[in-house]
This record gives structure tokens, C-alpha cells and sequence, in this order.
């Protein structure tokens, strides 16, 4: 008797306890069921509601055919009140089918689930970063592949072109090309690509230069300063000449880091290399105009020999706001030049610079704040082509951290993850001053960082622009927004950055790579989704 009057009360316990939990879960599904009627078409709910989704599919269906990013359906929308066209901002939405962009219409045109809506969050074309370091193979201590591309993405990039050096050896024959490849393809977070290192041993030799074209490379980058690496060699006029018959014939661009170093007075003993101003004085803006009027009297030189579409010097990262004046003259003059500046020279000034923060030096230097805001104001008239990050990281012990001795230190920022957002930041006050609207600085930084970048690369036909037919790389961000420029939430192997705790306005929130959701929210998706790109699309300019 006992026993059973214990089991009735067991029974009786469990059937209030079964009762409580249906009464809770009851409360449960209504209030997810009215935050989803209320909140359903925000893209993070939709991008959880995908993930828990493809789990259960998992179960029923193989895995061969699902995306590779966050979401898994094959074919969704975008819809914004602010989509960034070569024509202006408007609303619209963006039907994405497999990795490109299908069709394009008002944002009530599509009738599908998935639909992803940003609401005021700006729908931007992916940017194509053309001057990055990874460092790899040989320097993986210094970035990597990995790190680099997550962090190219998580700064606004779906495309970026990476340089010859640092890697270890540098990128000036074939065997470490077809090695850098290797590696590449499986670490590779975005659409990447590479330039050829031009050096004095290569610089005559056609056949070598026609096979690494052949094998992707998208053009040839030459130091005429020494670059700090043994066997990256500077290279003079004299070698240019030889390598221009062979550039002009293939039609590719011959990217610069126009500099010719002469001696200048040693800085008196007491001069505290402890301050920026002590090294910036070894560094004058001469050696920058010396540089490209070399250039330009080289193109005007060689004027009468035809060149294929696609060939033009292009001047990396332009310290110095002076030299604008005659690469506007030899544009005008229609001289086939073309010139970049870096999101570091548009954000900071030399005379802001503190004691021993080794993190801002670079080459060419940062200059003063007149400097920088002369630069800001070529970048949103058009002078300056583009705008990309030449972020170059290195281990924290070859930048003098502690010492803090600016002479010692590598030159090199760490930037890539912060570039639309610093890039961004440094144009907020300036396009006031020149007239402008947000809107149409968005279209004018879209064409700096998306679409001339891309036809320098030769990538115009399938990048740079929202349009049909086109890869499905978009970058979706806040221009009001600050990112999170915290150290604990940066992802780049070597933490030393000028851009730490700055604030940075444009915060982005997501990047699709070929339709694929590959960062969000700051955190990039561990799995690796990019695409090398090997060559130059064939008619790009």
C-alpha cells in the first residue's frame, strides 16, 4: 500500500511539474512567434534562421551543393533604402542567384523568402584593396594569408591584390609565384590576386615576365628606393626602360613606390629619435617629386610607342599633396598615369603623431596636417585614382616598440581591417567643405575604392560596381556607426596599430564574397570562401 500511495504521489508530482513546462513552452513559441512577425525580416534574424535550417537539412540532403558562407540558400535578396549605383543612391533590391548579381529592381519587385533587408544601411560595391602585404609563404610570423584576407574583409574588402614582398622569397620568378598559389588557394578568405615583383634581374627578361603573366599575375610592382628586403632590388630608369616594350605590348600596369633617395643631412645628436618630427625630416617630399617627374619624363619619352589597353604606371600610396600638380598635368596631357593614396595618409598628420609610436611609420611618410587635407580633397575631386590600405604588418620586436626609436623601426602600418571605416572618417568633414552630399561622396568613394581599383587590376567587367551580371561582392555598412576599433577585437596577427581606439565612423556589418556571406557583425566566417583570381579579364582597361 505504501508503495503505490508513493508512486501516486511521484505521478502526480510529475504531471505538475509536465503541466508547468507546457505552460512555458507555450509562453515560449508565442513570444518567438511575435518577435518573428515583428522582426523577421531583419538580416541577422534571417541569417540565424538559414543556419538552423541548413543544420536540419544536413540530416535529410547531402552537403555537396550548399554555399560555403553563413547563409546557405542558393538564391536570396538584398533589399536597402541606400544602394550605391555609378549613378547615384537609391533604394533597391538585389536578387542574388549563385554568385552573381541576377537582376536588379525596387525593393517591392522580389516576392521571395529569403529576402535580407538592411534598411538604411548602405549596400556598397565590395572594395578592391590593390596594395596589400600577407607575407606569405616565408613570413607567416609577419601576417599570413588567413589572417590577412579575414582582416581585408572585416575593413570592407571582398578583392584584394596582394604585393610581391614580403613574402620570403619575393614574388620575382616562377617557382615562388606557382608557390605562393599553392598556398594561397586553401587559406584565401576573399577573391585574391597577385602582382609580379619588377627588380633589375628580371626587369630585361620578356620570356620570364610573359610566363608569370600567363600563370595570374595581373601586373609588376617595382621599388625605385631600396625596400628594405635582400632580394627586392630598386630599380633605376634604365630598367623601367627595358621592361616597358613588354608591358605596353601585354597591356599591363606597372605599379610604382615612387621615391628616389638621395642623402640629407644626418639629424644633429640631440635630435630625440623618440619623435616623429626627427625621422620625418629623413624623409623629405622631395624624394616623392623627384620620383614621379622621373616617371612622367619616362612615359612622355616613350610617347610614340603604342601601348594595349591596360598598360599605364600607376604610383603607389602618394604621401606628398605637391606632386598632384603635375600628375594632373600629365593626365591632362594624356599620359597613361594614375595614382593612389592610403587611408593613413588621410586620417592622421605628422604634427598629431605621439612620442615614440613607432605604429605610424611608414614610407613615404605621413606629412603635416595641410598635407593631409590637401590629399583628402584630391581624393573627392578625382585627382587621386584611389584609395587603398598598403597594409604591411611585421613582428612587434622590429618595430622598436619599447625603445620607441622611430629611426630603428620598420616602416609599415597595420591598417587593412580599419580601411573603410578610416577612409571614410577622413572624408566626413571634407566633402561639406567641397559642396558635397553624403550621397554623392558615397558614389565618388564607391568609384576610388571599388571601381578604379578594379580596372586597374583588370577586373572591370565582373567587379568595382553593383550591376547585372556582375560577382555578388557588396560590403553593407553604417556610415554613422563607429566601428570597434578596440585591440581585443582586431584580428591581425601582429596587434600594433595606429588605428586603436580611434574613432572610426562606418561600421561594417557584413561582406559577401561571390554571394557569400563571409563576415559579419566583426567576426569573420571561419570558413575559408574565397577565389584566387589568376589573370586579367580579357578587353578591361
Amino acid at each position: 500500500t505504501l508503495t503505490i500511495e508513493f508512486y501516486f504521489f511521484i505521478l502526480n508530482k510529475m504531471r505538475w511539474k509536465a503541466n508547468v513546462i507546457k505552460l512555458s513552452l507555450a509562453f515560449f513559441i508565442a513570444f518567438v512567434s511575435f518577435a518573428y512577425r515583428k522582426y523577421g525580416d531583419n538580416p541577422f534574424v534571417q541569417i540565424v534562421e538559414s543556419g538552423l535550417g541548413s543544420k536540419f537539412a544536413h540530416l535529410i540532403r547531402s552537403r555537396a551543393n550548399q554555399r560555403c558562407g553563413v547563409i546557405k540558400w542558393d538564391s536570396f535578396v538584398i533589399v536597402s533604402d541606400r544602394v550605391v549605383f555609378p549613378d547615384g543612391v537609391r533604394p533597391a533590391a538585389l536578387h542574388i542567384v549563385g554568385d552573381k548579381i541576377a537582376d536588379i529592381g525596387p525593393e517591392n519587385t522580389y516576392n521571395l523568402t529569403h529576402v535580407l533587408n538592411f534598411k538604411d544601411a548602405v549596400v556598397f560595391p565590395g572594395l578592391v584593396d590593390i596594395h596589400a602585404h600577407y607575407n606569405e609563404p616565408g613570413r607567416e610570423d609577419w601576417e599570413g594569408f588567413v589572417s590577412g584576407t579575414e582582416t581585408s574583409l572585416l575593413g570592407g574588402a571582398t578583392t584584394a591584390i596582394e604585393m610581391p614582398l614580403n613574402s620570403d622569397p619575393t614574388i620575382t620568378d616562377m617557382p615562388q609565384l606557382l608557390a605562393k598559389i599553392k598556398v594561397a588557394k586553401r587559406k584565401a578568405h576573399l577573391n585574391l590576386g597577385f602582382w609580379g615583383g619588377l627588380i633589375p634581374e628580371n626587369a630585361g627578361n620578356h620570356e620570364l615576365l610573359d610566363k608569370m603573366v600567363n600563370a595570374g599575375v595581373l601586373g609588376f610592382k617595382s621599388f625605385m628606393s631600396p625596400s628594405g628586403i635582400h632580394d627586392f632590388g630598386n630599380v633605376s630608369i634604365s630598367d623601367l626602360e627595358r621592361a616597358l616594350p613588354f608591358l605596353k605590348r601585354r597591356g599591363l600596369p606597372l605599379y610604382v613606390h615612387a621615391e628616389l633617395v638621395s642623402p640629407v643631412p644626418s639629424p644633429p645628436q640631440d635630435l630625440n629619435p623618440r619623435h616623429y618630427a626627427t625621422f620625418l625630416a629623413t624623409r623629405p617630399a622631395a624624394f616623392e617629386r623627384r620620383a614621379i617627374r622621373a616617371l612622367i619624363d619616362l612615359l612622355e619619352a616613350d610617347r610614340s610607342t603604342p601601348y594595349q589597353p591596360g598598360f599605364r604606371i600607376h604610383i603607389a600610396h602618394l604621401g606628398d599633396a605637391e606632386s598632384l600638380g603635375m600628375i594632373r598635368a600629365a593626365k591632362a596631357a594624356g599620359l597613361p598615369l594614375s595614382v593612389e593614396t592610403c587611408a593613413h595618409y588621410l586620417l592622421f598628420n605628422a604634427e598629431d603623431i605621439p612620442e615614440n609610436r613607432t605604429e605610424f611609420k611608414c614610407m613615404p611618410p605621413i606629412r603635416d596636417r595641410a598635407n593631409r587635407d590637401a590629399l583628402r580633397a584630391a581624393v573627392l575631386s578625382g585627382d587621386i585614382d584611389v584609395v587603398s590600405s598598403d597594409h604591411s604588418p611585421a613582428p612587434l620586436i622590429t618595430k622598436f616598440q619599447k625603445e620607441g626609436n622611430f629611426l630603428k623601426a620598420w616602416g609599415g602600418i597595420v591598417g587593412n581591417q580599419y580601411l573603410l571605416p578610416a577612409t571614410w572618417t577622413s572624408l566626413r568633414d571634407a566633402y561639406t567643405a567641397q559642396g558635397l552630399s553624403e550621397d554623392e561622396t558615397l558614389v565618388r568613394l564607391a568609384q576610388r575604392m571599388s571601381t578604379a581599383p578594379a580596372a586597374i587590376a583588370g577586373l572591370a567587367g565582373s567587379k568595382g560596381r553593383i550591376q547585372e551580371g556582375f560577382d555578388a561582392d557588396l560590403t553593407i555598412w553604417e556610415p554613422t556607426k563607429l566601428a570597434n576599433t578596440s585591440i581585443v577585437h582586431n584580428y591581425n596577427k601582429n596587434k600594433l596599430s595606429p588605428y586603436f581606439d580611434t574613432n572610426l565612423y562606418g561600421k561594417v556589418l557584413a561582406s559577401f564574397v561571390k554571394g557569400d556571406l563571409t563576415a559579419m557583425n566583426g567576426r569573420p566566417n571561419p570558413r575559408v570562401c574565397g577565389s584566387l583570381v589568376l589573370g586579367r579579364e580579357r578587353g578591361t582597361n
